[in-house]
């Protein structure tokens, strides 16, 4: 069969793509000129000849927040800038269980280990990194799920370890394009995320890498990223949406939303798709301040075929039984290859959930509301006397 939308450019992209072809640099900015309406499609078609009409799901836990040394202008743990969030040591391999556990119930089929730092460091402290052994066993050993990491930058020995304990996929994004990261980030360079995915890579290990969108990049940073990535090899690619914090440079610079249009991202997602033809391509972070609801499932249908679902580090998902309507609006349904689970359970007990939020907190504001009663009563007796 033939795809044909009546635009050359994505026809033919389209085209070489299933023949086995991975397009280039030209080719994307090519393509990211094109109309959304021509581009969408297209990627989606692709993503339903190479893949299998599911969404994967993955989860993380922030295992140890704030006070990371490095400035990356978007982050809100680092410690150059006033944030307001919790900083907190290691959680321990046991807490880590009870998040991989929970993301488990929720239909995740990996679970992430993410610390706030340049890296876990075997040599410097080793008691840390005994504890991010321990709980990659112990997730790797008590539940279904399959166990990713993002642990910064790593040596050589770290990365040989990790595999050899059953580390699945490592995370370590490159944020943005080569041109554009040094307006993002100081305290370190492009190239040393590069060589970290490599030294991951070197050991047998997947690779998880992706970008934030909206940080004031270019179509063409946009791009060029893409290129970067495919030129390391990845098998996830996670896309996120700048969701700004109060307190982070990239806050004060763009504001309170993301520098891109529903749109841009869902173009985005299709030419990520074109050029990462059997990546998973994985909506994740301030996809639900970026998109409205009745937009979220827009980029499944441009050939993104995973998902980060859940609370983020320092900020709140959706519920994942919000995550999944959203993934069967689009036509499509949970991965559970990995780990089994009824996506109507999920449903079922998160809308039971939502509602008993719902009670408590309409109770708390009747509660407030009886107390702002009788602080007033009581004023105007005082004053009244």
């Amino acid at each position: 069969m033939v795809y044909e939308t009546g635009n050359r450019t994505v026809d033919d992209a389209v085209r070489r793509v299933l023949a086995g072809e991975e397009l280039d640099r030209r080719d994307g900015l090519a393509l990211i000129a094109q109309p959304v309406d021509d581009l969408a499609p297209a990627a989606d078609y692709v993503r339903s000849e190479l893949g299998d009409d599911t969404v994967d799901a993955c989860s993380i836990v922030n295992a140890k927040a704030g006070n990371c040394a490095e400035d990356c202008g978007f982050c809100a743990q680092s410690v150059h800038f006033d944030t307001g969030i919790d900083n907190y040591g290691f959680l321990g391999p046991e807490k880590v269980l009870e998040a991989a556990k929970r993301a488990e119930r929720d239909g995740a089929q990996r679970f992430g280990i993410v610390v706030a730092e340049k890296g876990v460091s075997k040599e410097h402290r080793p008691e840390e990194w005994e504890d991010v052994l321990e709980s990659i066993r112990l997730v790797r050993d008590e539940t279904d799920v399959e166990v990713d990491a993002s642990l910064g930058i790593l040596t050589e020995e770290e990365a040989a370890i990790l595999a050899e304990e059953g580390l699945n996929h490592y995370n370590h994004n490159i944020e943005t394009s080569p041109r554009f990261f040094p307006e993002i980030v100081d305290s370190h360079d492009f190239e040393d995320r590069v060589k970290t995915l490599e030294v991951a890579k070197d050991v047998g290990m997947d690779l998880c890498a992706g970008v934030i969108l909206g940080m004031g990049e270019t179509p063409t940073d946009r791009v060029d990223a893409a290129v970067a990535l495919q030129e390391i090899g990845v098998s996830s690619l996670p896309v996120n949406v700048l969701n700004p914090v109060a307190g982070t440079p990239l806050a004060d610079r763009i504001g309170d939303s993301a520098d891109i249009t529903t749109e841009e991202i869902v173009k985005t997602i299709a030419v990520y798709r074109l050029l990462h033809p059997e990546a998973r391509v994985r909506l994740t972070g301030g996809r639900e301040v970026n998109l409205d609801v009745d937009e979220q499932h827009l980029p499944f249908e441009a050939g993104a075929d995973g998902v980060l679902t859940g609370d983020y580090l320092t900020t709140e998902g959706q519920s994942p039984g919000d995550d999944i309507e959203v993934i069967e609006r689009a036509g499509m349904e949970p991965n559970t290859d990995v780990n089994e689970f009824d996506p109507a359970a999920v449903k079922a007990r998160h809308d039971e959930a939502g509602a008993g939020e719902r009670d408590a907190a309409a109770e708390a504001a009747d509660g407030d509301a009886d107390l702002d009663t009788a602080a007033g009563t009581a004023t105007s007796e005082a004053t009244d006397d």
